[in-house]
């Protein structure tokens, strides 16, 4: 007997959860190493656990709304509150990017040496493991979900992987070489990085919230399903969109015009049954033409 598929909504909750929790916890650890050593790609890091823990706190709250059901003023669910998170999550990264550009210029202006390296290095080899542990259960979640705000704040945890890792090296180089200017240097480092990766979540987000089309080998798959049923003489007017994990598939479907109604009915939803096995989370919504009918339709390239 298979295993019952996991409740999307209950793994959503969970992950934002976690992101939170683990956020926390690195904050309180790298604050201390911080205040240890006086490291400035320590501090960049704390200051990037910090607005991580408030973009997931924001995410917690985007996805508990984008969870509730559709409503009478809302007929299309609240998913567009995952992107509306993303967006949130992209201005908190490209800000503290720049924070820490700032702050990085003038430490090389006047360098300052690091004391108590070893401390650094052992808190970014915890936080590595305890990131490492919450990016993988994120990538379980959105490989289940599909969700976009669990994937931009898994985006932001794979980039602190990275991160930290560079922080032991910069850690490193400066107890065994006294290069103090190196520091500063993987600061700018991280923060272009994160700048590059809020750019990232913006356009993704940005994306849901235009109603951009499903990718075009998506699209493809969505007009051959349609055309292989028999009753099918051909589909046009195909719309697709997403508005956070909720899909949204319309369509118009030929089919011979001296077809009863019913009959026309049954294909049409033999078709739509096809298309919601292939694509799980989609509502599908089907427009039935008789062929030989000159219409205009809209051509998109």
């Amino acid at each position: 007997m298979s295993d019952p598929a996991p409740d999307k909504g209950a793994l959503m909750r969970m992950a934002t959860y976690a992101a939170v929790g683990t956020a926390t916890v690195l904050i309180v650890i790298k604050l201390t190493a911080w205040m240890a050593t006086g490291s400035m790609a320590l501090l960049s890091t704390l200051i990037d656990s910090l607005l991580d823990a408030g973009a997931s706190l924001v995410n917690l709250i985007a996805v508990r709304h984008a969870l509730q059901p559709a409503d009478r003023d809302h007929r299309f669910g609240h998913g567009k509150a995952e992107p509306l998170a993303g967006m949130a999550q992209s201005a908190f990264v490209a800000g503290s990017g720049l924070f820490l550009i700032i702050e990085a210029a003038g430490r090389l202006a006047d360098p300052q040496p690091i004391t108590r390296p070893l401390v650094g290095i052992y808190v970014m080899a915890a936080s590595i493991f305890l990131t490492l542990a919450l990016v993988l259960f994120q990538k379980y979640v959105v490989a289940k979900t599909k969700s976009m705000a669990v994937g931009a704040d898994s985006l932001h945890y794979t980039g602190d992987v990275l991160i930290n890792g560079s922080v032991i090296v910069s850690l490193l180089l400066a107890q065994q070489f006294d290069v103090s200017f190196v520091d500063p240097l993987f600061a700018i480092g991280i923060a272009l990085f994160l700048m590059w990766n809020a750019l990232g979540i913006a356009r993704s987000s940005m994306d849901h919230l235009m109603d951009r089309e499903f990718p075009e080998a998506e699209r493809e798959k969505i007009k051959q399903i349609a055309r292989t049923h028999p009753g099918v003489r051909n589909a046009h007017d195909l719309r697709t969109r997403s508005s956070g994990a909720q899909s949204f598939i319309q369509l118009h479907l030929e089919m011979d015009g001296r077809l009863p109604l019913v009959e026309a009915h049954a294909i049409a939803d033999a078709v739509e049954a096809k298309l919601r096995q292939a694509f799980s989370d989609a509502e599908v919504i089907i427009h039935q033409d008789p062929t030989g009918i000159k219409e205009e339709h809209p051509e998109f390239k």
